[in-house]
């Protein structure tokens, strides 16, 4: 083999482990985001919850009652469905993949469950990310 491919193979391998670690810095930084959304909901800490979502009118969320939009109507239904820290309960997520698209967007699917005294609904997610201003934030969601 020549020098020259020989550098050449170099430039390519090191390019593509170079995206890797680029895409596992910014896998981290929205599994993180994500911990403190489950430490702030377990605190009931709503507004510390609300923190990961994208504070926009333009912010989606599909739950079992169809589709809203908004930052503000989010939080509210969420203050009317989880009244108490009773109603809360405490929050666990599994992430089973979260998958960068591009240099500012993601999307991670996972599952849900909340631990009550009385139950513990469980169920799925699909959310997109969007990195605005330097930060990670969902900028739809789709939990059932």
């Amino acid at each position: 083999m020549t020098l020259k491919k020989t550098y050449l193979i170099l430039v390519v391998l090191f390019g593509f482990s170079s995206q890797l670690v680029a895409q596992d810095k910014e896998q981290k930084a929205i599994r993180e985001v994500m911990r403190l959304q489950e430490n702030a909901w377990n605190k009931g800490d709503l507004q510390g919850f609300m923190l990961g979502y994208w504070n926009s009118p333009e912010l989606l969320f599909i739950g079992s009652r169809g589709a809203t939009y908004g930052w503000e109507t989010t939080l509210q239904n969420y203050q009317r469905s989880y009244p108490n820290t009773d109603a809360m309960g405490k929050l666990a997520f599994e992430i089973l993949k979260v998958e960068i698209t591009g240099k500012d967007s993601a999307w991670v699917v996972g599952k849900w469950a909340l631990q009550r005294e009385k139950d513990r609904p469980n169920g799925h997610f699909l959310l997109v990310w969007r990195k605005i201003k330097g930060k990670w934030l969902i900028v739809a969601d789709h939990s059932s």
